[in-house]
């Protein structure tokens, strides 16, 4: 059992067609939404081995806690980077601005200014439940190579007569990924823009290839962005020259695009490859990516 589509792709790629594979997370579900059913558990329960990323779906978590089978959690066999600091400055410099704009005001104009910002504060924590590292691995490719490493390994120790085949799979999969990772770095060079404004941090693990990520919303891409967030996100987009506002496929893009429409700018999609939707059905994660490097090439004017 794995918990959510790359978790899911980079055990078959590793297991072969010896074993079965099964994503909790069904096609067109956000996969931080996940709930499980009875039946879910269940087979969680009956699995030989579960995979999961600690923190990423609370819900995997506490049922894989108590299940018999081996669990293989992501976020202790890959480097996590930290993640984005982006709204802590801009809580330092909204901070300051509520200094200087509180000057002069009555106690119930204090008040009400007081509200208002604390209301924004808990938007800005919602979804922000990850701690201080970002989930989002799977969008470097090296870094799911390391992953595929791990996962034949794992799979040794359930089934050793099979171990071989799966480290020879996991070394497959690494060459492909390298190649990946070339086409991005050769791909993303030479660019004008490298500000890239997205719907929310999926893509923080893309900056070392030379782009610099400014997300609508936090971690979770159900946080709200507050108008602070919203004003400073206006200012870069029209400072930088940004051509496009990103989008996803599996949560609205209702705040894209009125964000796009309101500086006449354009939208487009870049999948942080948490699932497959209707339109992704015939897709896997290579193709995936290939597609998100040339829409990044596209708004950024790469050559």
């Amino acid at each position: 059992m794995a918990s959510f589509y790359p978790l899911a792709w980079v055990t078959e790629q590793v297991a072969g067609d010896e074993w079965s594979v099964e994503n909790l997370t069904q096609p067109g579900q956000e996969p931080h939404d996940l709930d499980l059913s009875i039946a879910q558990t269940a087979a969680i329960e009956e699995a030989d081995l579960v995979v999961l990323e600690e923190g990423f779906q609370p819900a995997v978590d506490d049922t894989a806690a108590t299940a018999e089978a081996p669990v293989l959690d992501a976020a202790a066999v890959v480097e996590l980077r930290p993640a984005d600091e982006h709204a802590d400055e801009h809580a330092d410099e909204h901070a300051d601005e509520h200094e200087e704009g509180h000057e002069g005001e009555t106690a119930e104009e204090h008040a009400a200014h007081e509200d208002e910002e604390h209301a924004e504060e808990e938007h800005a924590e919602e979804g922000h439940d990850h701690g201080d590292l970002d989930p989002h691995f799977w969008l470097d490719p090296l870094l799911v190579a390391d992953f595929a490493e791990a996962v034949a390994d794992e799979l040794g120790e359930v089934d050793p007569d099979g171990a071989q085949t799966y480290a020879d799979n996991a070394e497959q999969l690494r060459t492909d990924l390298e190649a990946l990772d070339r086409e991005y770095t050769e791909g993303l060079a030479t660019c004008e823009r490298t500000t890239t404004v997205v719907s929310h941090e999926a893509f923080g693990y893309l900056a070392r290839y030379g782009l610099d990520f400014e997300a609508i919303a936090g971690l979770s891409p159900d946080a709200e962005p507050t108008a602070a967030d919203l004003a400073h996100l206006q200012e870069l987009i029209t400072e930088e020259g940004v051509t496009t506002v990103f989008s996803e496929r599996l949560v609205s893009p209702k705040m894209a695009e009125t964000l796009a429409d309101d500086l006449g700018v354009e939208t487009a999609v870049l999948d942080p490859i948490e699932g497959l939707s209707d339109d992704t059905a015939d897709e896997d994660y290579l193709s995936l990516m290939r597609a998100n490097l040339t829409a990044l090439q596209q708004a950024n004017g790469c050559s």
